[in-house]
């Protein structure tokens, strides 16, 4: 009778670990989406009402990379899979702050840019860190 119950458990850990075809594909498009909303950030960042500047897309940042994340949660509960949109949005940060073929520089070296990296990391790397201890802590 033990033997049963730990099997079914094993056979469900491992279903909720290791998304199916679907849930494969769900985890590409919320990485294509990390660069999508990365690349419309850039875009909006340098945005300005009158002659003050706004950037909103910092903020944006922040809510839509921990709707990601969540996105990633509802499919897969492995940690590295909750990682994938946080580090294409890295990745793709870190090429807008290069310089182009011609010289040219997406992200200007201003607050703005430091705006939209910590409103883009800090929030959704919290909300991992919540979540992911609050699961250890309601374990034991």
């Amino acid at each position: 009778m033990r033997a049963t119950i730990d099997d079914q458990a094993t056979a469900i850990a491992k279903a909720q670990a290791s998304p199916g075809s679907l849930g494969t594909v769900i985890l590409v498009v919320l990485v294509l989406d990390a660069f999508i909303t990365l690349a419309l950030e850039v875009l909006y960042l340098p945005t300005y009402v009158g002659s003050t500047s706004v950037p909103i897309a910092g903020v944006l940042a922040g809510v839509v990379n921990v709707l990601l994340v969540m996105g990633v949660r509802s499919v897969s509960q492995r940690v590295a899979a909750m990682f994938l949109p946080l580090a294409a949005w890295t990745f793709g940060f870190l090429v807008c702050a290069t310089t182009g073929p011609g010289g040219d520089i997406m992200l200007a070296s201003d607050w703005r840019t430091l705006l939209l990296l910590f409103c883009g990391l800090v929030p959704p790397l919290v909300y991992l860190y919540l979540r992911l201890n609050t699961a250890v802590f309601s374990r034991t």
